[in-house]
């Protein structure tokens, strides 16, 4: 069964990521915005979810860690569907060989 406070986090952190999206449309929809802050406005929820699950990850676990650095890498040169493959991967060799 579901512990009470999982679903309250899992609920809170859904809300979160659904306000950071609409608030800035609703505050920002009189305003002209450039293309950089378009941009930015649609990775806002992203990044308010990384930053609720990043620290989970960046503990005491070398795997982890590596992992995290090698998704940055690949992020930073791929596309969304290679980059979540090769986070994959890595995460799962890391730690078959260093747990």
């Amino acid at each position: 069964m579901i512990h009470t406070p999982t679903v309250i986090a899992i609920l809170f952190i859904a809300a979160t990521t659904y306000l950071t999206r609409i608030l800035g449309y609703v505050l920002l929809k009189n305003r002209s915005l450039t293309n950089k802050q378009r941009q930015i406005m649609e990775v806002v929820p992203g990044c308010v979810l990384i930053s609720v699950i990043a620290p989970y990850f960046v503990r005491d676990n070398p795997a982890d860690m590596i992992a995290i650095i090698i998704t940055l890498i690949a992020a930073s040169r791929f596309s969304l569907l290679p980059t979540v493959a090769i986070s994959m991967a890595s995460a799962a060799l890391l730690r078959l060989v260093l747990i």
